[in-house]
């Protein structure tokens, strides 16, 4: 079958169409033998994108937007991306749009953390981004404006600080304070005026320094005796003394135990009742004795040759006039 003129050029142009669609395609950044999911993103801005703009997910191409589509009152933006099918997505990635003046608006995927992936037809949570300008103003100028809000707070703290230091309350108080500093201030004149306290104390107190000063000679001779006395002291030998006295203490501390214990005579007689009664007994005895020789001397001492012997008993005990002696055991 031999084919016409007409038949070839008709096949010719459709291959060139077919090459030119696959080559614009091509150029655009579309694989032309790979397999591709479809997943949607809805914005109230897409701010300058357009079809055939790249889908970058960590700076990497990995789609790009393959239509655009609108409501009515343009409330609600619909985006069309074609991205690779081997590429798990997690649920919660968001989708942003990046505008450059300089190249081209591009759409930005940031994965999120979940253990799901968006499957084709699924659609893709969004953000706001900021403009390029936008964004390159706010990073300069957030600083500035954080730091002026921080003042404009601490200005505001210190403004409030004021206002209640100047209440009606402290107000009262610090006129009251003012008025106790007058009322302070008035006192301290009187006790400066020239016969106010202060001066008469101040006029006291020099003539007492004028009589210290007359008196110099009277102070320095006694303070020279006391010197004097002092260092007559300082020259005694108090050591010597001192141990002489111990010496004596010591004495006298034997002494005394001696006494309290039941060693000599008056120890024994201080602490051995028995010697006592035996001395108050003998003194009794000597007692009747004397009263008995005194009564019957001639029972002791004969004078007469022919004496005749006495009959009487002696004496038992003291005669009534010995009765209250001190030395009776009664």
């Amino acid at each position: 079958m031999k084919l016409t003129n007409e038949t070839k050029v008709g096949v010719l142009g459709v291959i060139v169409i077919t090459l030119l669609v696959l080559g614009f395609n091509f150029l655009k950044g579309k694989k032309l033998f790979s397999d591709t999911m479809t997943i949607y993103a809805k914005y109230s801005n897409i701010q300058g994108l357009t079809t055939s703009n790249p889908v970058i997910i960590n700076g990497l191409q990995v789609g790009i937007v393959s239509d655009i589509s609108n409501d009515k009152n343009l409330k609600e933006i619909l985006v069309v991306i074609s991205i690779q099918k081997d590429i798990n997505i997690p649920s919660n990635s968001l989708a942003s749009i990046t505008p450059n003046p300089l190249t081209v608006t591009k759409m930005e995927i940031k994965l999120g953390d979940n253990n799901t992936y968006l499957k084709n037809g699924d659609t893709v949570l969004t953000s706001t981004s900021e403009g390029f300008l936008e964004g390159m103003i706010n990073s300069k100028v957030d600083p500035i404006l954080s730091a002026v809000n921080k003042s404009v707070h601490s200005i505001d703290s210190l403004l409030n600080n004021v206002n209640s230091l100047f209440d009606n309350n402290n107000k009262k108080n610090i006129s009251s304070s003012l008025e106790n500093l007058n009322n302070a201030t008035a006192s301290l004149q009187m006790l400066l005026d020239k016969k106010g306290p202060l001066t008469n104390t101040l006029t006291n107190a020099e003539k007492f320094t004028g009589n210290l000063n007359a008196n110099n000679k009277k102070i320095d001779s006694i303070l020279n005796s006391l010197n004097t006395t002092a260092t007559h002291l300082s020259e005694l030998d108090l050591e010597k003394t001192l141990t002489s006295l111990q010496l004596t203490i010591n004495s006298l501390k034997q002494t005394v135990e001696k006494l309290n214990s039941k060693e000599g005579s008056v120890g024994l007689l201080m602490n051995d009742p028995s010697l006592y009664k035996n001395l108050n007994a003998t003194a009794n005895k000597i007692n009747v004795l004397l009263d008995d020789i005194r009564v019957h001397p001639k029972r002791y001492v004969s004078v007469s040759m022919f004496g005749k012997k006495e009959k009487e008993a002696p004496l038992q005990t003291p005669l009534p006039d010995t009765l209250n002696a001190p030395y009776i055991n009664k």
